[in-house]
C-alpha cells in the first residue's frame, strides 16, 4: 500500500500537482475554478470547504448544503462559529421559499442531475428535475450575476453562454420533450415572429398599448423608459422585500403577484394585481383601450378575468395578447372563434364566439 501511494504521489508530482504551497495552490484554484462568490475568501474564509464536508452533499442533498448559508439565520451562526462564513457576507433564507406551495421543487430530485446534462431533454422519459446547480453555477455565481458560468438553451451541438434570463429559463420551460401534462412551451409564446407578446425577448410588435404605466413604453423615446421586462418581473417571491428570483411564492403560478384567472369573480385591484402592477387600472375600467373592458371585467353582477381574452405570455394569433381560454369562451353556433382587430391602433374590431351563453356572431365595437 505505501509502495503504491509513493507511485501515486509521484505521478502527481510529475503531473504539476504538487509543485505548488497549499496556500499557491487555493489561490491557483480560485482563479481557475471558484471564479465567483463562493471564491471570496471575505465571504467563505475556507472556500471550498464550506460546502465540501465530508459526505454532507450526499447524505443531506444538495439544496441542504446551500440552506447551510441560504437558510435561517442559526444555519448561518453555525456556519459562522465553524469558521465557514464570514461576518460580512448578508444572505437572505432562500430555503424559506421553498416551502411555499408553488416552487420550483429542489427537494424532490436528487441524484438526477448530472453536470453535463444537455439541456433541453430530448428523451420524453427523461427524468424531470430540478436543483441549484440548475439556474446557478456553484462555482462561478455572483450576486450581481445569479447565472454566471451557466449555458443556455442548447442549438445543435452549440451551446453558449446565457446572457438574458429567458435563456436560463428556456432550458427547461421551452422545447423539453418532457414538458408535464399541461405545460406549454414558452418559447414559442414569445417568439418575436408572433403577432403579439410580452416584451421579454425583444421589444414589443404593438405599439398602441395606453394602459402602461410609467416608466413602460412600447418603444423608447425618453430616458428611463423601459421596453423590455424578464420572467422574474412576474415570476418571483410574493415577499416584495425577500430573496430576488422565482424561488417559491404563495401565488399560484410561482408569480409575485396575485392574478386571478377564474370567471365570474368580482374586479378589484387585488384580483388583478399582477396586470395593475405595469397597466393603470383607472385606464382599463375607463375603456380607453377597450370600450367594453369594464363591463367584461365588472361585469353584472360579476366579471370575467383578464386571462380570458388575454394570455400573459404572447399571442400567435392575434394582436395585444389576443388569446381566448376555451374553458369560457366556444366557438359560434356555426363553428367560429375569431378576433378581428380593424387597422391598426384603431381600437376598433369584433370577435366571433360564444360567451356566457352570449352569441358574438360578430358584436363589433
Amino acid at each position: 500500500m505505501k509502495k503504491l501511494v509513493l507511485i501515486l504521489l509521484a505521478g502527481f508530482v510529475g503531473g504539476g500537482l504538487l509543485l505548488l504551497s497549499p496556500a499557491d495552490a487555493m489561490r491557483n484554484v480560485g482563479r481557475t475554478v471558484l471564479d465567483g462568490a463562493h471564491g471570496d475568501r471575505q465571504l467563505l474564509p475556507r472556500t471550498c470547504r464550506a460546502c465540501h464536508r465530508g459526505m454532507a452533499m450526499a447524505i443531506r442533498g444538495e439544496e441542504e448544503v446551500c440552506y447551510a448559508c441560504h437558510g435561517s439565520q442559526d444555519e448561518r451562526d453555525k456556519m459562522r462559529r465553524a469558521g465557514l462564513l464570514g461576518d460580512g457576507a448578508r444572505l437572505d433564507n432562500i430555503a424559506r421559499e421553498f416551502r411555499k406551495p408553488y416552487r420550483h421543487p429542489v427537494e424532490k430530485s436528487r441524484g438526477v442531475h448530472h453536470p453535463q446534462e444537455r439541456l433541453p431533454e430530448e428523451q420524453v422519459n427523461a427524468a424531470r428535475h430540478v436543483e441549484c446547480v440548475d439556474c446557478h453555477h456553484p462555482h462561478q455565481v455572483d450576486r450581481d450575476q445569479p447565472f454566471r458560468g451557466m449555458v443556455g438553451k442548447r442549438v445543435g451541438n452549440f451551446q453558449g453562454a446565457i446572457e438574458n434570463e429567458y435563456e436560463l429559463c428556456y432550458r427547461c420551460h421551452a422545447e423539453s420533450a418532457n414538458l408535464p401534462i399541461g405545460s406549454t412551451n414558452k418559447h414559442a409564446e414569445f417568439k418575436q415572429t408572433n403577432r403579439s407578446y410580452h416584451p421579454v425577448e425583444a421589444e414589443g410588435r404593438n405599439l398602441y398599448v395606453i394602459s402602461l404605466l410609467p416608466p413602460y413604453n412600447e418603444r423608447k423615446e425618453n430616458p428611463g423608459d423601459v421596453t423590455r421586462m424578464t420572467c422574474s418581473d412576474c415570476h418571483g417571491s410574493d415577499d416584495a422585500s425577500g430573496p430576488q428570483g422565482p424561488h417559491g411564492s404563495n401565488y399560484a403560478g410561482l408569480l409575485r403577484l396575485n392574478y386571478d384567472t377564474s370567471d365570474e369573480r368580482p374586479e378589484s385591484r387585488y384580483a388583478y394585481e399582477l396586470c395593475y402592477r405595469c397597466h393603470d387600472r383607472t385606464s382599463i375600467l375607463s375603456n380607453e383601450s377597450f370600450p367594453y373592458h369594464a363591463l367584461h371585467i365588472r361585469g353584472n353582477p360579476a366579471g370575467t378575468s383578464c386571462h380570458t381574452c388575454h394570455d400573459a405570455h404572447g399571442s400567435s394569433k392575434y394582436q395585444y395578447l389576443i388569446r381566448f381560454n376555451e374553458e369560457v369562451v366556444s366557438p359560434t353556433a356555426d363553428g367560429k372563434l375569431e378576433f378581428k382587430a380593424t387597422g391598426i391602433g384603431t381600437r376598433h374590431g369584433s370577435c366571433l364566439l360564444n360567451c356566457h351563453g352570449v352569441e358574438h356572431n360578430p358584436m363589433s365595437y
